[in-house]
């Protein structure tokens, strides 16, 4: 039986985040240094990133704006500023109306949902990334893998290049019988 939280118009996205968080409490202060699937950001980097991302899109939910700061989320107490990252994008996204709206982005027009799309594969990947970096499995959530890689069509070529100069790798072909969330690293250019 589905509860009501499976339910909620946020259910993807809340389930990536939670995905990710499981790999991010494994993280130790001596693994912040690692290197990522990522080439030009280790475990820091990456954490930085993923609650800045997490941010930034409750703020264009929101219609605020976000400003980028210097502030080292990974210092400390990363989980909890994770988790505070969690809770303002779910109430952001959760918002009504939010999900129907068109928002306006540098790289182009979306619906709200389409952005919350965007944010939860954004945060599920990272995990994925996260969980390489750490030495972790990465099989995570099959289910929402599997949903994600499904939903790949929204993916232009045109936000595909080097990393640092596209959003998206190009596509890296799986190996056969990858699991749901390595097939969609491959799709978005990681090598497995």
């Amino acid at each position: 039986m589905e509860s009501k939280q499976d339910a909620a118009p946020t259910r993807q996205l809340g389930r990536a985040f939670a995905s990710t968080r499981v790999v991010l409490a494994k993280v130790g202060p001596d693994q912040l240094d690692a290197a990522t699937p990522c080439a030009s950001w280790d475990v820091r980097a990456l954490i930085n990133h993923f609650v800045g991302s997490a941010r930034w899109g409750a703020s264009a939910a929101m219609g605020t704006g976000y400003e980028i700061t210097d502030e080292d989320y990974a210092a400390g107490d990363f989980l909890a500023r994770y988790d505070d990252s969690i809770e303002v994008a779910l109430a952001a996204f959760g918002s009504a109306g939010v999900l129907e709206k068109t928002i306006e982005l540098a790289f182009g027009a979306f619906s709200g949902a389409d952005l919350m799309g965007l944010v939860a594969r954004d945060q599920f990947t990272h995990g994925w990334d996260l969980a390489r970096a750490i030495g972790c499995h990465t099989d995570l959530d099959p289910e929402l893998a599997d949903e994600l890689v499904r939903a790949r069509v929204e993916i232009l070529d045109a936000y595909r290049g080097a990393e640092g100069d596209a959003i998206f790798g190009p596509i890296v072909e799986a190996p056969a019988g990858a699991c749901p969330a390595d097939r969609l690293a491959a799709f978005l250019g990681r090598s497995i």
